[in-house]
């Protein structure tokens, strides 16, 4: 048994946010229903076509569900709605700020009728304030958050290169939901989630905002390198290939003084006697750094590294990270189903040894329609006539 077997979750979502929360919720064993607009479907189905002709957002988000496409707008949505919920114990919507209150499907619109429905609202900038109806995408939330000011080099800021803004707020609302089905069985009541991109990565950003507290300077974009801890970053080795080190404290650095560099004497060098003066003199120490290195291979600078118990790393590409010996070793991959046929699909991180979790297929376009349509009491002619009318 799953932890959410018998969890029903319906879903109006988009893009990343939403639909990573509930793919999380599928993998746990709820059934979620995605509701999409007939012929388009979710706009991140067409992003790309780089996952063997499916869109590779796509493919990541939205495993393990079942696809009913409906003109929310038709007529005949009301009542197919009201049927879901009605056997439904989530809805989690990220629609254009307001649309949902339009259909009726706000918390306070469904509470009455449905009270121990659990109502989670993903948005840009939360249900009220000042910026409530402003749109917002993953690279505005960065830049409006001040991720980007503080990422990328002194000359140019940089965005994340995944969502990280959708995955905060997916991650706030997978995880609040998951609280909030834990209270309802104890007061038996629903209650309304309000997920917010902004204050999602707001929070990620607490570390800078102390930092630059009361007036004090920020951390200043330091490229792939620690903007407050050096070293602690890239630095190429003799091959051309980049290897990742970082130290966290003065134990750490002399043995990298005295195992790596070979060099025992900088351990008591003033010029590098604390985090803090090795990071106002991080050009001098990079310069005696990549000379060491430069005589090195990637991997004898690994070597070295491993011997003397400093972090490091590889700097993957996509390629490598396809092949991550660990992630073989511990049998991380396996295969899905999809409209494209057989898909490699990633486990969850972190699953109790006391069940599989759902691997199930990515959904075609409307692939569930009919029978989640007769499931909730249409008949055959019914379920033709809303074809017909282009309701679903």
């Amino acid at each position: 048994m799953r932890p959410l077997d018998g969890i029903t979750v319906i879903t109006l979502e988009h893009a990343i946010a939403a639909p990573f929360c509930t793919r999380q919720l599928a993998d746990l064993g709820a059934r979620v229903i995605k509701v999409e607009r007939p012929g388009v479907g979710d706009f991140a189905r067409a992003y790309d076509e780089r996952a063997r002709g499916l869109a590779s957002h796509f493919v990541w988000t939205n495993r393990s569900k079942e696809s009913l496409t409906l003109d929310v707008k038709h007529e005949e949505a009301g009542p197919i709605l009201d049927k879901l919920l009605a056997g439904a114990d989530v809805l989690v919507q990220n629609l254009a700020p307001g649309a949902a209150a339009r259909l009726g499907l706000s918390y306070e619109a469904l509470r009455e009728r449905y009270p121990r429905l659990i109502v989670c609202d993903i948005s840009g900038y939360g249900a009220d304030g000042p910026y409530r109806d402003k749109k917002a995408y993953d690279l505005l939330i960065q830049s409006e958050s001040g991720f980007l000011s503080i990422t990328g080099t002194p000359d140019e800021p940089a965005k994340a290169g995944c969502s990280i803004s959708d995955i905060a707020a997916g991650m706030y609302a997978y995880s609040n939901i998951l609280a909030a089905l834990i209270q309802r069985g104890r007061t038996g009541q629903g209650c309304n989630i309000d997920v917010s991109m902004l204050e999602s990565m707001v929070e990620w950003m607490s570390f800078p905002l102390y930092y630059a507290m009361d007036g004090a300077t920020p951390p200043q974009r330091a490229g792939a390198a620690h903007a407050t801890i050096y070293p602690y970053g890239p630095f190429p080795a003799g091959d051309g290939k980049v290897v990742m080190l970082g130290l966290q404290n003065e134990r750490e650095w002399g043995l990298f003084c005295t195992k790596v560099l070979l060099q025992p004497e900088l351990a008591t060098d003033p010029k590098f006697a604390s985090n803090s003066a090795r990071t106002a003199a991080r050009d001098q120490l990079r310069a005696i750094i990549g000379e060491v290195f430069s005589t090195l291979t990637a991997e004898q600078v690994i070597e070295r590294l491993d011997a003397a118990q400093i972090a490091n790393a590889h700097m993957n590409d996509m390629h490598a990270l396809w092949n991550h010996p660990q992630l073989a070793a511990r049998h991380r991959w396996v295969e899905v189903g999809s409209p494209a046929g057989a898909m490699p699909a990633l486990l969850p991180p972190g699953v109790p040894n006391t069940y599989e979790p759902r691997m199930d297929p990515v959904p075609a376009l409307g692939q569930h329609t009919d029978a989640i349509l007769a499931g909730i009491g249409y008949g055959s002619d019914d379920i033709a006539r809303l074809h017909a009318q282009r309701a679903v």
